[in-house]
């Protein structure tokens, strides 16, 4: 019975949906094909990329949650913290306001040095130095002492304000050098003269300043006023005075420098006689330049003026000299080429022929330069950030231009010890020079810097036989090296040409032999070393003329042979 009763439930439920069946839309028609169908691309149709649905029910996601369930850990782990990375860099060296420095060495010679500076406030500093070189001589095969002194003192006060500073300073000197020159074989060590004092003492005080102004048409004023003598009653007085202002002209601005130049002084006698020998000179000088820039090219167009009063013969001049000058990058800083052409009224004094040649007698005529022109062309500019060069070649036409020349002997009737031709006077010639020359610096860095300098000259005179003691040639070189922390050492190297000088043997006016003499070419040589103890104290030594050449400066004037100096360093603060 149970498998009769699935049996009829089953024939029941297929005679039911057959029923269903009959009800469909699809009628029982015949369908004739006329032709078979053949598909064509336009009867295609793209598919979405995404397709819309039409279904009747939509299910949502279920929103999924997640727990995180944490619990302490015990660690000792700490992480480090990141920092960025960086140069190791040198402590930067500590820079002192003072220093001294004293030395000692060979032919008795001492050398030494004081400098100061104290900031009294923000705005106000005061400072000063003291130096001194002396030798007590030695030099062989000289007749006369040969010692020298040379002392100077200097002491300033400076205050620098938002729209000016102001320095003042003054200083004294004192000299001592002697006339050690006499002529050999003329003289022997059997000649009375031999026994001579031929000591020369010069003296000088100067008391100076200037200023500076910000965002005013004035820049800048300078002020020098200076006292130079000697033990030989000779006396010079000068005063010199510089201003310089931007005037406006139009809307365009002309530098001009005011020159006033002031130079008197004395002499107790001439050369020859007992006659007192004065000269002045007071000149007015004017300077307007007018700058163009324009791209690479700097151009300065001026004219310089001077008006000069010949105070003890009652004379006046006026000259007028170009001022004129021009550079232009033709790469950058790799290539500039520069030139001018110059003039200026130079103003000669005792204590610049002193300072020149110490050996000069106090018989000298003092009288100005006038150079016409200097008209000078050049190549300057960097091969590399360590490495700059600079060539140049110049003209120079200068009337009256001073030369050292030995001073004539007096055989009878010398009154002086300077009159036996153991001393230099000065005449005035009209001078033409070419020059031409070049230097090169390397800086490789801060350790190590290199500099070599040469140039030739070439002399033209009219009265003189010769430019006397001109050298034709002259070259240095010039080298620091910091090894290390501690450790440094340098160099340096003169080259001076043949230079031209005579010697004039006379009785009284009756010339008994003139003669003219070249001076050999020398060559100077000289080094140092050092070590640095700590920041503040170091040590040193030098050796000087290292060839031991026993050459003539001046003729009839050797100087020491090899030269050896030691010493010490020591900087500091207040």
């Amino acid at each position: 019975m149970k498998y009769l009763s699935v049996v009829l439930f089953t024939l029941t439920g297929m005679l039911s949906w057959s029923q269903e069946r009959d009800n469909d839309t699809i009628g029982t028609n015949v369908i004739n094909v006329v032709k078979p169908y053949t598909p064509s691309i336009s009867d295609a149709f793209k598919v979405k990329e995404t397709p819309s649905l039409d279904d009747e029910v939509t299910t949502t996601k279920k929103e999924v949650k997640y727990n995180i369930f944490s619990f302490p850990v015990a660690s000792t782990f700490t992480p480090a913290k990141g920092k960025a990375a960086t140069v190791e860099k040198e402590k930067p060296a500590k820079l002192y306001d003072n220093y001294a420095t004293l030395g000692f060495g060979s032919y008795t010679t001492i050398l030494g040095e004081v400098y100061l500076n104290h900031a009294i406030s923000r705005t106000d500093n005061v400072g000063g130095y003291v130096s001194h070189h002396s030798s007590q001589g030695g030099i062989e095969d000289v007749l006369l002492d040969d010692h020298f002194y040379d002392s100077k003192i200097n002491v300033n006060y400076s205050r620098t304000l938002r729209d000016l500073s102001w320095n003042i300073e003054g200083g004294f000197l004192h000299q001592v050098y002697n006339w050690y020159g006499l002529p050999q074989p003329y003289f022997t060590t059997e000649s009375p003269e031999a026994n001579m004092d031929v000591n020369h003492t010069f003296y000088g005080a100067n008391i100076g300043g200037d200023i500076q102004f910000e965002d005013t048409y004035l820049k800048n004023i300078d002020v020098l006023f200076r006292h130079f003598g000697d033990d030989y009653s000779s006396a010079e007085n000068r005063f010199k005075a510089t201003a310089t202002a931007d005037i406006p002209i139009v809307d365009e601005e002309i530098t001009t420098t005011l020159v006033l130049d002031y130079l008197g002084g004395s002499f107790d006698r001439n050369y020859y006689t007992n006659e007192e020998l004065k000269y002045g000179n007071f000149n007015i000088g004017l300077k307007p330049t007018y700058r163009i820039i324009y791209d690479d090219l700097t151009l300065d167009l001026g004219v310089s003026t001077f008006y000069l009063n010949d105070i003890e013969n009652s004379d006046n001049k006026f000259y007028i000299y170009p001022n004129i000058s021009a550079s232009y990058k033709v790469v950058n800083e790799v290539l500039i080429a520069y030139g001018g052409i110059k003039g200026d009224l130079i103003q000669n004094s005792y204590y610049d022929f002193a300072q020149d040649n110490p050996f000069v007698s106090p018989t000298l005529f003092i009288a100005p330069t006038d150079q016409q022109y200097n008209a000078y062309v050049g190549l300057k500019g960097k091969v590399s950030n360590s490495v700059s060069y600079n060539i140049k070649g110049a003209y120079l036409a200068e009337r009256d231009k001073a030369l050292f020349k030995n001073n004539e002997l007096v055989v009878n009737g010398a009154e002086e010890v300077y009159q036996h031709a153991n001393s230099y006077g000065v005449v005035y010639d009209d001078v033409s020079t070419f020059n031409i020359g070049g230097q090169l610096s390397v800086d490789i860095n801060r350790n190590f810097t290199l500099g070599i300098k040469a140039d030739y000259f070439a002399y033209d005179v009219d009265n003189q036989e010769v430019a006397w003691n001109l050298p034709e040639i002259t070259g240095s070189l010039f080298m620091d090296y910091q090894i290390n922390k501690h450790w440094f050492a340098g160099a340096n190297i003169y080259y001076v040409g043949e230079r031209k000088a005579q010697m004039d043997y006379t009785n009284s006016l009756v010339p008994v032999n003139i003669e003219t003499i070249a001076l050999d070419s020398y060559f100077d040589a000289n080094a140092h070393a050092g070590y640095h103890v700590n920041d503040k104290l170091s040590v040193y030594a030098k050796v000087n003329n290292i060839a031991n050449q026993n050459y003539n400066r001046w003729l009839n004037y050797p100087v020491q042979s090899f030269q050896a100096l030691a010493g010490a360093t020591y900087k500091f603060d207040f």
